[in-house]
């Protein structure tokens, strides 16, 4: 499996990262505010995308072939993904360790779902630049961990993980729950100089409606808006509502 590299032209690459969210109060499908997030050392070489139909067939007596098969709904997406870390530049170090560590408390309940008693695990969010063909809010099922060279220490310098994901369906983008009409929703991609407050005044015409936006991103800390993220702009109905 080819790996990429942090030296030369890879410094030009886009680095993929997990975003490590607590998860919501309530029955909120919008994730809460950031744990931490999880930059990639080597962007994934692959990654492995499913889905899933439900079908129920029910024997009978009478059709000797059997019956018909009955369609009961698509399930949730799910995604593999192996992620390979390295620090075997500093074999002294416990870099690696502590990276894996992050990863397997993704299985963890957060202390902050525990005070709010809807104890959960972390929500998380894979973003790799303009790729969002498999981006989705998910829960984390499996964390696998193979360390394979360790330091002069003792401690792991080199290993893989993969991490399965399981897509928590949320409302679909733009649908108005009451009526069913689509919205007109946008994505932006954050630039520099943009905040909040300017997207606000810029989409609505208010800047005091920037919560709106930071809501339905789940951004905890509006000071905080790194350049190439991309943002979901709500309709205008939803904020003014």
């Amino acid at each position: 499996m080819a790996k990429g590299s942090r030296g030369g032209a890879g410094k030009s690459l886009v680095r993929a990262t997990l975003a490590i969210h607590e998860p919501p109060v309530g029955t909120s499908t919008t994730p809460g505010g950031i744990i931490r997030t999880f930059r990639f050392d080597f962007n994934p070489a692959q990654l492995s995308l499913t889905r899933r139909a439900e079908w129920k067939s029910t024997p009978t007596q009478v059709e000797r072939d059997g019956s018909l098969p009955e369609f009961m709904g698509a399930l949730p997406r799910e995604m593999s993904v192996e992620i390979f870390l390295d620090s075997s530049d500093e074999p002294a170090g416990n870099t690696v360790l502590k990276k894996v560590e992050s990863l397997l408390d993704c299985c963890e309940t957060t202390a902050r779902s525990v005070d709010a008693k809807q104890p959960s695990p972390p929500w998380v969010v894979l973003q790799w630049g303009s790729f969002s063909t498999a981006r989705f809010v998910a829960y984390v099922s499996s964390v696998e961990a193979s360390y394979t060279l360790f330091g002069t220490t003792g401690a792991p310098i080199r290993a893989t993980c993969r991490m399965q994901l399981h897509e928590i369906p949320g409302q679909t983008l733009g649908q108005n729950p009451t009526s069913g009409a689509l919205k007109a929703q946008r994505v932006h991609r954050v630039v520099a100089g943009d905040s909040l407050q300017s997207l606000a005044w810029r989409e609505y015409g208010d800047a005091t409606v920037w919560r709106a936006i930071a809501d339905a991103n789940g951004i905890d800390d509006p000071s905080r808006l790194p350049t190439g993220t991309e943002l979901v702009l709500p309709a205008v109905e939803e904020v003014r509502s």
